[in-house]
């Protein structure tokens, strides 16, 4: 399994995949980048991870060209040695980026599967990342390399069913190549982690967001609401707690200073374990998804949504469509990137305990029946199932 943008076991999609591999009797290997003491070898779950060093953070197109392209060469050159040592039998890459094709290319004429793991689409988060003004030639190019990886893949595992729209579409792969695999939350990690509320709210309601910070999210969104609430709706009792970091900090650090709202606002940076995760997502009365509305967030499925639900909080959420698919009457909807009305569903929400109350037995509900990884685990492994199926050849390397 090839992951570029996250480590493991932090990333939770890929934790869970991996995880669910493994206790299905596959050999599972890992291969990330390695973040603050990370060791390069280690063995997580009986799921072999192998690291390489994080490139430094840089900005711009050259930044860009220079994460990806420095990432790919050392991912491949640790894939040799994982083969040369271990061997496996398929190739599993989480894309973005789609230049996992070019390794999963190589590997292929060696005879081994290739499933592209679709969690985000490449092309609309690139123009995401530099707020609609990327290089269109680039994006051209981004279109291409996905077309190639969407041909050249075994099996496409998708989030949700606008990325499998996609794939159909604009991949032109055949329907019985692709499965939907969702980012369910586990449950029984989830309760074990709650170890007690990481914030006391003194009186006041506690407004949370939970998840990358990076430009193309629109916490800013959240923190202009912030400011529309004092300064507008007249309202002081709250505090809004921003748990995690990106791209986009810098900036949400300038602007909480900017507005003159330090002493509603916290900004606890990364917070690396899921016990701490689940300490603040506990302390949170009201959790918002504040993405604006552009072609990379209106396909896709934000995984702080089903973790909100999962906790058992009442959403406020930008009206997306996969948002709306995702957490139904878990959630009420504001007006994308409009942070007034934002800030009224917030205080609307607030001022109304029962409803509250109401939308997080929804969300629980929906999360326990239908959305938890119990439910995407099986979705899974009938994929991996069905790649015995495309050769005569036997995996001889694995024994699910």
């Amino acid at each position: 399994m090839l992951l570029e943008n996250a480590g493991f076991p932090a990333d939770v999609r890929v934790r869970h995949e991996a995880t669910s591999l493994s206790s299905a009797g596959y050999r599972v290997f890992v291969i990330c980048p390695a973040f603050k003491s990370s060791s390069w070898h280690q063995i997580v779950n009986k799921v072999e991870v192998y690291r390489y060093p994080t490139p430094p953070a840089s900005g711009g197109l050259l930044g860009y060209f220079w994460e990806y392209g420095y990432s790919m060469l050392a991912i491949f050159l640790l894939s040799l040695f994982v083969w040369i040592t271990r061997g496996f039998d398929i190739i599993h890459t989480a894309q973005p980026p789609d230049t996992f094709v070019f390794i999963a290319a190589f590997y292929k004429l060696l005879g081994k599967f290739y499933v592209l793991d679709l969690h985000d689409l490449s092309p609309e988060l690139y123009y995401a990342r530099f707020s609609g003004k990327g290089n269109s030639k680039l994006y051209s190019i981004l279109i291409w390399v996905e077309g190639l990886a969407f041909r050249m893949a075994d099996h496409v595992i998708a989030t949700n069913h606008s990325y499998k729209e996609v794939a159909l579409r604009r991949g032109l792969v055949e329907d019985h190549r692709i499965t939907i695999v969702r980012n369910g939350p586990d449950m029984d990690e989830l309760r074990n982690s709650n170890l007690g509320k990481a914030v006391g709210n003194e009186g006041k309601l506690i407004i949370g967001y939970v998840g990358v910070t990076g430009v193309q999210d629109g916490v800013d969104n959240l923190i202009r609401a912030v400011y529309r609430m004092v300064h507008d709706l007249g309202r002081t009792d709250f505090s809004c707690v921003v748990v995690g970091d990106g791209s986009g900090m810098p900036v949400l650090q300038s602007l909480v200073v900017e507005l003159d709202i330090e002493q509603y606002v916290v900004l606890t940076g990364w917070v690396g374990s899921t016990a701490e995760v689940a300490r603040y997502l506990d302390s949170m009365d009201i959790c918002v998804a504040p993405e604006p509305s552009d072609p990379y967030n209106n396909r896709s499925t934000a995984i702080k949504i089903m973790e909100y639900m999962a906790a058992g909080k009442p959403i406020v959420s930008s009206d997306l469509p996969e948002h709306n698919f995702t957490a139904r009457e878990a959630a009420i909807y504001a007006r994308p990137n409009d942070d007034l009305d934002l800030a009224k569903n917030i205080v609307e929400l607030m001022d109304n305990p029962a409803q509250r109350e109401d939308m997080s037995k929804k969300g629980l509900d929906r999360i326990k029946t239908e959305l938890s990884w119990p439910f995407q685990e099986k979705k899974l492994l009938q994929a991996y199932s069905s790649l015995a199926h495309t050769s005569s050849a036997s995996l001889n390397r694995i024994e699910p």
